[in-house]
């Protein structure tokens, strides 16, 4: 079976994140879920363009970075894999749970930032060149 070039992982991983999280919203939304919060500015929403490029933008790039930074170094990957999980749960206490958001918007925010965790966890070990290259044919 032939391997998805890199950009090719890239672009399917940012595809699943704002698939699966526009699903998330969709059903939050269904739930009740009113995705409104208050900022200094006033009130503001949470609307579906908002989710998709929350999930998107982020991944976007840092999985970018891995697939021209990986080939130089073999510890980048294994270093994105971890830092890159964990701002996915970071960003719930530093975003999510602060705003004054109702309990199933924030909920659902919350599962969004969760979701690109397993994204994560498979899309950049699959950048890296060392696991990308598999068994020499000549092995047994």
């Amino acid at each position: 079976m032939r391997r998805l070039p890199r950009p090719g992982i890239v672009g399917l991983a940012v595809v699943a994140a704002v698939l699966g999280n526009l699903v998330l919203y969709a059903v939050g939304r269904a739930a009740g879920g009113t995705f409104r919060f208050t900022t200094p500015q006033g009130p503001a929403e949470v609307d579906a363009l908002t989710v998709a490029g929350f999930s998107a933008v982020p991944l976007l790039v840092g999985l970018a970075a891995v697939a021209l930074l990986a080939p130089l170094a073999g510890w980048i990957s294994r270093v994105a894999t971890i830092v890159g999980a964990a701002l996915a749960v970071v960003t719930i206490a530093v975003m999510t749970l602060p705003a004054d958001l109702d309990a199933t918007s924030k909920t659902i925010l919350a599962l969004c930032h969760l979701t690109l965790v397993p994204i994560i966890l498979v899309a950049v070990p699959a950048l890296d060149p060392r696991r990308r290259a598999g068994p020499s044919r000549g092995a047994a």
